[in-house]
Parts: structure tokens; sequence; C-alpha cells
């Protein structure tokens, strides 16, 4: 029976690694640092702060929204787009915890040579 490679893995492995995948391009994380900055903007405010097309920034824009990290409302002809803030501090927590388990008791530090 053939199932899906990421179902062997849990909802919380792969929310991490959707969320991972979403801060891997440097736009994204431009735009979750300008919209932090800001209570609440407009797509074309965004695209004004960032050296890509509007085009290209609401594309990174809809990514950001599918995983809910930002959300956005229609406000007669302009989205306005604000951090979903709630969800930012569950993925913290959970980063928090994955690099606190990650790290603690490693043998092996920058300057040492694996115990293997």
């Amino acid at each position: 029976m053939t199932y899906a490679k990421t179902a062997a893995f849990t909802e919380e492995q792969q929310h991490l690694a959707r969320v991972a995948k979403a801060l891997a391009h440097p736009a994204r994380v431009a735009i979750i640092q300008f919209l932090a900055s800001k209570k609440t903007c407009i797509s074309g405010d965004i695209a004004a702060e960032l050296p890509l097309s509007r085009t290209t920034v609401f594309q990174h824009l809809q990514e950001l929204k599918a995983l809910d990290l930002i959300r956005g409302e229609i406000d007669g002809l302009t989205v306005c787009y604000c951090l979903n803030t709630e969800l930012l501090q569950q993925v913290h927590q959970q980063f928090t915890a994955f690099f606190i388990e990650a790290t603690s008791g490693a043998v092996c530090g920058p300057d040492d040579a694996c115990a293997c």
C-alpha cells in the first residue's frame, strides 16, 4: 500500500516544514518584517518597499496568506494585509521548542569533532 510521504510525519512537523519553506524566500521575510513594523498596510505599499514588481509581491503575499501567516481584508479597491500574530506566536513557540530539542545534549560543538 502506498501513501503520501508526508503521512509518515506528524502534523506539527509538516506545518513547521511548510512555514520554513514559506520563509525561505528573502522577499517573504521582508514582507513579514515590513508588516511587523506597521499596524496594517495595503499591498501597493508593500511593493513600494521592495525591489520587486507589484505582481511578484502579490504572489509572495498569496503564499504567506495560504499558510495564514498574514491576513488580507478587501477594503474598497484595495486589500489591507496584516500579520496573524496569534499564529506567528504559535510558530515561534514551535520553532523554539524544535531548536531547544535539537541543540540540547549535542555532542558536537562548533570546534569539536563528532563523537561518532
